[in-house]
């Protein structure tokens, strides 16, 4: 059986697969690096992680919906209305405050997070014979790579870093139950590795792509999560695993379906940069209107846009409707009959 590549493995490789381990590699050698650009340089690694990477990933789904008229016409009423309801669904959650507003969406953000690891994962075994209990225990290994780390955020408040904003999450401490989930957790991955090697010797066959997404994913969550506790290396792994490699997709699948609109081909360095700048100039524009009219963080703007404070109650669940549709949205642009 061949491998299941997506595009092709020239490009798989570098854009799906190695983002994890890139970043995994430059959080081992490079700490020292990383600690004075966290401590004297957090403007750029918030331009480049933040605005570059996870928002820009964010305005990728365009190029699946909203700017290829056949996908728009199949899913017109789903596309028009979900940016409204989001927005109602975020302007009644901030009535009831702030903290509740971030907290929702932080959960949402986490499960899709979790969910488009499923994805490349069903991605890529796509191709094998499947059985209940096949499809059961791919499931089963993906989400413990992603839910434990979570469980273990959830139960160990001592987090020096965020989703969104301070204590987003329920936070429950209870070290028995934890203890027990952490040995359920090794358990798990332990017979994930004695099954694969079991039936890569059985079969002579060895799914590269997906054990890749797998392993990827159980590194880069548990190191990002569990085993650092700083806040650049958490959003090292979980922005640029999760950003590049959704990017990547998007411009695979644009270039290798016949849609009435078309960036230039993958091969072209015009096609490359046209669909880039696209995406740079959408996130950059949507961060600087978070920066003048809520946050304030990043640019200096001498408070002089005090008097819009009362109005973050539309604002924010305003400027929240992009990344909120996204997450929604993802859920249904990847579902197939196959």
């Amino acid at each position: 059986m061949r491998q299941p590549w997506i595009n092709k493995p020239k490009t798989d490789i570098p854009l799906i697969l190695f983002p994890q381990f890139f970043v995994l590699g430059v959080v081992f050698l490079f700490q020292g690096f990383l600690k004075e650009a966290e401590e004297n340089h957090s403007f750029f690694t918030w331009l480049l992680l933040i605005v570059f990477i996870d928002v820009a990933h964010v305005y990728a789904t365009l190029f699946k919906t909203y700017l290829v008229k056949e996908e728009f016409e199949k899913r017109k009423k789903l596309l028009l209305l979900l940016p409204i309801l989001c927005f109602l669904i975020g302007f009644v959650l901030f009535l009831f405050g702030a903290k509740i507003f971030w907290s929702v969406l932080a959960y949402i953000a986490v499960f899709h997070f979790i969910r488009q690891q499923y994805g490349f994962m069903r991605l890529y075994s796509r191709k094998e014979i499947k059985t209940k209990w096949t499809i059961f225990l791919d499931n089963l290994f993906i989400y413990t790579a992603t839910v434990y780390p979570m469980i273990f955020w959830f139960m160990s408040p001592s987090r020096k870093f965020t989703w969104f904003v301070e204590n987003e999450f329920i936070s429950y401490q209870n070290p028995l139950l934890l203890q027990f989930f952490t040995w359920m957790y090794y358990s798990i991955l332990a017979f994930y590795v004695v099954r694969t090697f079991y039936l890569s010797i059985k079969t002579g066959y060895f799914n590269i792509p997906k054990n890749v997404i797998i392993i990827g994913t159980i590194l880069s969550w548990y190191f990002g999560i569990v085993y650092f506790n700083n806040d650049l290396i958490f959003t090292l792994l979980n922005v640029v695993s999760h950003g590049i490699p959704y990017m990547a997709l998007i411009y695979f699948n644009q270039n290798n379906n016949k849609h009435s609109f078309q960036i230039p081909k993958l091969s072209s360095l015009l096609g490359i940069l046209t669909y880039i700048g696209i995406l740079l100039f959408l996130a950059f524009t949507e961060e600087y209107l978070w920066e003048i009219l809520v946050w304030n963080e990043h640019f200096n703007f001498n408070n002089g846009m005090d008097y819009l404070v009362p109005w973050q109650i539309v604002l924010v669940p305003l400027l929240t409707v992009p990344q909120f549709t996204h997450y929604i949205l993802d859920g249904y642009i990847w579902k197939s009959k196959k």
